[in-house]
């Protein structure tokens, strides 16, 4: 018999010593949908040694029914129990990574997409560190055929006493450190019954866990107390929409590869290249990081997301954004990405980012000049004579610029990118062929 890993050791005996009676397996779908079954006690070590079997044809993006079986293999790692489960029944939960048959990594698995990547960017001597902030809404209900009803009218850093908002986010803060996800900023957002979380600097791998589990949570949490929360990107006109503004950087050992003393920005050429990378394949890998039809309601010039590719220190209508660093704290230079939004895969969203940042240090990509000017300010013609490349400005445009890219579908591989593809092209389709209220409200009585 192999020798027990201390990780898996640590699993079996908590499991018993603490009398866990279902362990919760999940993994994530092509589109970031997290999936879960539960097993007992006694299944756990075959599932550790052996894996999990289970129908994959059943699960978006996953086998075609002619090859439809893959095992689910508990990752030890990311081992917690749940917090909110009954007391009389404790429960814990593990991310899977998904398996062929034979035991190689499945192609549709977008876990293993991004470790594939991680792999590459530490064959170079780098590990990626990621932070998002995780920005979402609170609504009285989830009913699509009845008006929205926010919980409050609050805005940017409003103190709102004593409602349920401000006790929702406090829970959700308490249910998250609990499991292991620390939380570095919470406060009300710019929108109403609109909040954000933000959740604290770790390696890209753990921190796309912690994202899955964040949504689970924060819905959850809200259903808990009879209300409902969503990370749908846009859910209101006429007010700004929920972001995921993720924070990264590369660091060397303890190193953070971004700093270099001597550059003015405190920007190495890694940085430098990096961020180049970033930028120049953002159009391409923006299908992915806004993956919605939704989400282009939110991109677009005139709210505080971004609309054009550009980089800047603290301008927040730049695409990259370079925080300026507090006194003394000039090592812990990093790097901003604004346009990904919460109803992303955070899984293929950071491979992506990763893969065109480390595309730019391949590639010795010099870093263009920095947007010192409000970009919200330009009017379209302004915009144009300075060179700004829009991003996308739909699902449609994002999906024809990704299937031009050789990274992304590089990145993805060849199982995912095709299925994501046909996916979402489905996904316009049908949106298209929507009459809107905006089209009854205009057109209705006029024509």
């Amino acid at each position: 018999m192999a020798p027990v890993e201390p990780q898996t050791d640590y699993v079996l005996r908590t499991v018993e010593e603490r009398g866990v009676r279902l362990i919760r397996l999940w993994f994530t779908d092509v589109l970031g949908q997290l999936k879960s079954f539960a097993i007992s006690p006694a299944e756990l070590e075959n599932a550790f040694d052996e894996g999990m079997q289970f129908d994959g044809s059943a699960i978006d993006g996953f086998s075609r029914v002619q090859e439809s079986d893959v095992l689910a293999r508990p990752d030890p790692n990311t081992f917690e129990l749940l917090p909110w489960t009954d007391s009389e029944e404790t429960s814990a939960r593990m991310f899977c990574d998904i398996e062929s048959l034979d035991g190689t990594p499945f192609a549709g698995d977008s876990r293993q997409v991004l470790k594939r990547n991680l792999d590459r960017a530490h064959e170079r001597g780098f590990t990626f560190f990621v932070a998002p902030e995780m920005e979402f809404f609170y609504f009285a209900h989830g009913d699509a055929s009845k008006p929205l009803e926010p919980l409050d009218r609050g805005s940017y850093f409003d103190l709102t006493t004593a409602d349920v908002a401000s006790d929702l986010r406090k829970r959700t803060i308490h249910a998250l450190e609990a499991m292991g996800i620390p939380v570095e900023y919470s406060f009300h957002e710019d929108s109403p019954s609109q909040h954000e979380i933000d959740l604290r600097y770790t390696d890209a791998l753990s921190m796309a866990d912690n994202v899955m589990t964040f949504r689970l949570m924060v819905r959850e949490i809200a259903l808990e107390r009879g209300v409902h929360a969503t990370f749908m990107p846009k859910p209101m006109t006429g007010v700004q929409g929920s972001g995921m503004h993720t924070h990264l950087s590369l660091f060397a050992g303890d190193e953070n590869a971004f700093h270099d003393p001597t550059d003015p920005y405190h920007l190495s050429k890694t940085a430098q290249c990096f961020i180049a990378g970033v930028l120049r394949h953002a159009p391409e890998i923006t299908a992915v990081t806004n993956q919605l039809v939704n989400s282009y309601k939110r991109l677009i010039v005139g709210t505080e997301a971004p609309a054009h590719v550009s980089w800047a220190r603290n301008n927040r209508s730049a695409l990259v954004r370079v925080p300026i660093t507090k006194s003394g704290k000039e090592s812990a230079v990093r790097i901003e990405y604004r346009s990904p939004d919460p109803a992303c895969n955070p899984y293929l969203a950071f491979a992506l980012i990763l893969a065109a940042g480390l595309k730019g240090l391949d590639e010795g990509y010099e870093l263009p000049p920095e947007a010192t000017i409000n970009l919200f300010e330009l009017d379209a013609h302004d915009r144009a004579a300075a060179g700004l490349v829009e991003l996308p400005q739909s699902l449609s445009e994002a999906l024809d610029a990704m299937e031009r890219s050789e990274l992304v579908r590089e990145t993805l591989g060849e199982h995912i990118f095709p299925w994501f593809l046909r996916n979402k092209r489905a996904e316009w389709a049908d949106y298209k062929a929507q009459v809107t209220p905006f089209e009854l409200d205009r057109y209705l009585g006029s024509w």
